[in-house]
């Protein structure tokens, strides 16, 4: 589910408010949280490139980039959301990009397992089963809007490698 309560004196962000902090141009993912269709799922489709890139290193430092990712994005969705008046913020959709990240680490490296991979983690970003739609009620700021994601980025590592295991042994 997206968060776009806005305040009623409160204006949605846009180019300008994206390039006002650091903060925002990270946390409105480049500007992909700026879509007024679906910002979530186009944030989440912004970690494809990021992916392509972070193949060239050596993966344990996929895992090291990842967990700075997600620091970072403490700070810059806690700060955006103070910002906007709104702690999760629909178009703040960092959450979404970095938690992907993690997702295509523990998927094989083929289109339509990448395609498995972003329909799950979408559904389970949106659907928050639980114990994601409580950790997104009760945990609050920066921390609260990377970890629900986080969670959802778990169900669909775990999904994929259940579907892995099942066309292995089938």
């Amino acid at each position: 589910m997206e968060h776009n309560n806005m305040p009623a004196n409160s204006v949605p962000p846009d180019l300008r408010f994206l390039l006002r902090h650091p903060a925002h141009f990270i946390a409105l993912g480049f500007g992909s949280g700026l879509s007024r269709l679906a910002p979530g799922t186009v944030g989440t489709l912004v970690a494809i490139p990021l992916f392509l890139l972070l193949m060239q290193l050596p993966e344990w430092q996929h895992y090291v980039l990842i967990a700075l990712a997600f620091v970072l994005g403490v700070w810059a969705c806690a700060r955006t959301g103070q910002a906007l008046g709104v702690a999760d913020h629909g178009g703040m959709v960092w959450d979404e990009i970095v938690a992907f990240l993690l997702v295509l680490e523990f998927t094989p490296h083929q289109a339509w397992w990448w395609l498995i991979a972003f329909t799950l983690f979408r559904l389970f970003d949106v659907w928050k089963p639980f114990p994601i739609r409580q950790c997104d009620a009760r945990l609050k700021g920066g921390f609260g809007v990377m970890f629900d994601d986080m969670l959802a980025a778990v169900y669909s590592i775990l999904s994929l490698m259940g579907l892995q295991w099942l066309t292995l042994n089938f």
